[in-house]
């Protein structure tokens, strides 16, 4: 009778789990699992994201030959194995802390557009109330300039042109209020 074949990376990693508290293979597997999606979200990071996350050298020189063999998919399936294995063995909430950072940084820039394009749609539909209201929240702004954009986008809407005043509105008030 053959004996079943058995994961060494679950076995070595079941060895060097403390008497206290005993994980079993399968919890011990799935974070093997949860390390290696993390490894993999690494590798697709831009460049200077990448930059923000502290890691070891090893761990870094896997993830850039993952990003230089992305399109091979068996080698880059065992890639991001490799990427969880080297993982294991390390503390990665600061990895976790900072993909996190990232992560809100990209929300939070997200937010301030939508509020951005809120915010020139409230203008263009309720035109001069609105422009008084916003004037007053942002001095900076000019309410000729704001009464200009609103007329050109009505304007463009009725004769079913292109809405390029109201995109001009937008890039005007991402320039002057920056949010």
């Amino acid at each position: 009778m053959v004996a079943p074949r058995k994961n060494k990376d679950v076995e070595n990693e079941f060895d060097l789990v403390d008497e206290a508290e005993q994980l079993s293979k399968t919890q011990i597997k799935a974070q093997m699992l949860e390390r290696q999606k993390l490894g993999e979200s690494l590798v697709h990071l831009g460049q200077s994201s990448l930059a923000k996350i502290p890691m070891e050298a090893e761990l870094l020189d896997a993830v850039m030959l993952a990003r230089k063999i992305l399109r091979k998919k068996e080698g880059y399936r065992r890639q991001l194995q490799l990427i969880g294995k080297i993982m294991r063995h390390q503390d990665i909430a600061p990895i976790e802390q900072a993909m996190l950072n990232i992560k809100s940084a990209h929300k939070k820039l997200n937010d301030a557009f939508h509020e951005l394009e809120l915010l020139r749609d409230a203008i263009l539909a309720e035109g001069d109330s609105k422009i008084e209201e916003v004037i007053t929240d942002h001095p900076i702004l000019d309410r000729q300039k704001l009464r200009q954009y609103v007329r050109q986008a009505s304007k463009q809407k009725s004769e079913n042109k292109p809405p390029k005043a109201s995109r001009e509105l937008f890039k005007y008030l991402k320039e002057e209020i920056g949010a």
